[in-house]
């Protein structure tokens, strides 16, 4: 008679698909997110002011300033304490903390960035009859500040675009459809249509072309696949790694 010897497990109630789906692996895998991209834009904005910062973060933190929040920090501290409480509600679940799980979630955005970038790309160059097209970063700014911009995008559009745009629309829509999985669609393609839409908003936004558009677009409906079949941290990781590939090939 041989001893059974314990298999960790990738699904069931404890696996990784399952827990690196919560909203505490979520929380805890995007801090690395969030450290990185405000030490870098401290180091690219020197000691001056903080003149650069993702849009979306800059968009949020004036609605909060509008409701009473004040300073830039406002944000990156409401964020903080909203994880923290999201956190501390789910320990009721007795979620359990693995550390090789938020190196899995790491490894498995890498794939999906690459993966889902080329299979947009290729899309988009076959319906537009050119070469394979991607975002493409501006080329007036630094490595340095461009990297602090594309960590900062992973996590600050995907908490605008992802959690509170589509997943508000969601919450919104659901009582006024039969299906749920109604609801959620239609919130998709409009969040991909407005995350795509803002590139080419303001004085700073891109120039505008199709091939561009539908790129952001497509790209942001698999992200908004991505977040509701994997949650936030791997959606969040996706989307900056992803900026960061694109960073470093092209002027790396």
């Amino acid at each position: 008679m041989h001893a059974e010897v314990p298999v960790a497990r990738v699904s069931g109630r404890n696996g990784y698909f399952r827990l690196t789906r919560t909203a505490t692996y979520g929380f805890l895998g995007t801090l690395p997110l969030l450290a990185l991209y405000e030490t870098l834009i401290l180091v690219a904005n020197g000691d001056g002011p903080y003149a650069v910062r993702v849009g979306a973060e800059v968009w949020i933190k004036q609605v909060l300033m509008a409701l009473g929040g004040t300073g830039m920090l406002a944000l990156g501290v409401g964020v903080l304490l909203a994880g923290i409480g999201v956190f501390l509600y789910e320990r009721k679940k007795d979620i359990p903390l693995r550390l090789p799980f938020f190196g899995g979630m790491i490894a498995e955005s890498l794939v999906y960035a690459v993966v889902v970038a080329l299979l947009v790309s290729r899309v988009v160059g076959l319906f537009f009859s050119m070469a394979p097209v991607g975002a493409v970063p501006p080329a007036e700014q630094g490595l340095g500040t461009l990297l602090a911009l594309s960590i900062g995008a992973g996590l600050y559009e995907e908490l605008l675009f992802r959690v509170i745009l589509v997943g508000g629309l969601y919450l919104a829509l659901k009582p006024l459809v039969a299906r749920p999985l109604v609801a959620y669609l239609v919130a998709a393609v409009v969040g991909a249509v407005v995350f795509s839409a803002v590139h080419y908003v303001g004085a700073l936004g891109d120039v505008f072309t199709w091939p561009s558009f539908t790129f952001r677009f497509l790209f942001g409906l698999a992200l908004n696949a991505l977040f509701l079949v994997r949650g936030f941290g791997v959606a969040a990781w996706t989307h900056a790694l992803y900026d960061v590939m694109v960073v470093t090939h092209l002027l790396g």
